[in-house]
Parts: C-alpha cells; structure tokens; sequence
C-alpha cells in the first residue's frame, strides 16, 4: 500500500470516527460530556486538516 494511499485509508476511517462523535453529540445532555466529545473532535479535525494539506502539497510538487 502506498503513502497515499495508507494516508486515504486513515481519513476515511476518521470521517467514520467523527460520525460516531457526531451521534453519541446528539446525545450528550450534559456540558462535561459536549465538552469532551466536541474537544475530541475538533482535535481530530486539526489532524484530517494537516493530512490534507499534505496531500494536497504532494498533489502539486512534479515528481522526482
């Protein structure tokens, strides 16, 4: 498997992950609980964003 595509397979399992935040933020009743699940989602979010600006770096670079 290559880098680009082990990188592919990661987001798409984080978007599944962020889902299952999604529903179990549906719900959460209590602030604590938000509190934690939005912070974890918002950590995970920062991560898809540098992955995919890595990628999108690597889409534009000629190849060596």
């Amino acid at each position: 498997m290559s880098k680009r595509e082990a990188n592919l397979l990661w987001l798409k399992d984080m978007f599944e992950h962020l889902d299952g935040c999604r529903k179990q933020l549906e719900w959460a009743r209590d602030s604590t609980t938000q509190h934690m699940i939005t912070e974890t989602m918002l950590r995970d979010l920062d991560c898809c964003r540098r992955l995919c600006e890595t990628l999108c770096r690597r889409s534009v670079l000629p190849a060596c």
